[in-house]
């Protein structure tokens, strides 16, 4: 039996999205997740052109976010970092994006896309206009990033040998400061020097 367009289009999207989990992103090949997919890897090119626009669609990741308008305001940055802890620990795929992300710019330009696109709008909801949601948004990714980087890809030993609750009792204030925070409660440059 022939599959439609958008059969063959989702077969190679979870073909890829299993190939880049099991081999990351350099490993994994055009023919194997045609393979994998059934098909000819001349199709896999045809509907994604090469193999950083496959990742790209296959890395259209959901960072399932919670509505932090229903949480008390003095605990959105503890909320905030256990959601990531728990999103970095259960999906393999956010790593590999992590881990691509480094050094290859067109996963790097997806990375901010769903960082922008996800964060953003979640943080001005409950923001204010001291500090504008794009910037709250770039500063909890600095922290989100870079614990996950630190943690699963660099995994510098004292961080990974935090527990969870650890890792969010530190994040979280700064999460917090860089959510609700005013520019009273953000170091000035006279306190720092």
């Amino acid at each position: 039996m022939r599959r439609s367009s958008e059969d063959t289009k989702a077969a190679i999207l979870a073909a890829a999205r299993e190939r880049f989990a099991a081999d990351g992103f350099q490993a994994a090949t055009i023919r194997a997740i045609a393979s994998d997919a059934g098909i000819d890897p001349a199709m896999v090119m045809r509907y994604f052109g090469n193999k950083e626009k496959l990742f790209a669609a296959a890395a259209d990741f959901d960072l399932r976010l919670p509505d932090l308008t229903t949480i008390p305001r003095d605990e959105v940055g503890r909320a905030l970092a256990g959601h990531f802890m728990d999103r970095w620990e259960q999906d393999e795929g956010m790593m590999i994006l992590l881990r691509t992300g480094v050094t290859n710019e067109a996963v790097a330009e997806r990375m901010r896309d769903i960082f922008a696109g996800q964060l953003g709008p979640l943080i001005a909801g409950i923001g204010d206009a001291a500090r504008p949601a794009p910037v709250r948004a770039g500063l909890v990714a600095t922290q989100v990033l870079g614990m996950a980087l630190c943690r699963y890809v660099l995994r510098l030993p004292p961080v990974v040998a935090m527990s969870r609750e650890d890792v969010v009792d530190w994040l979280g204030p700064t999460l917090q400061r860089y959510l609700v925070g005013d520019a009273h409660t953000a170091p000035s440059a006279a306190s720092r020097g």
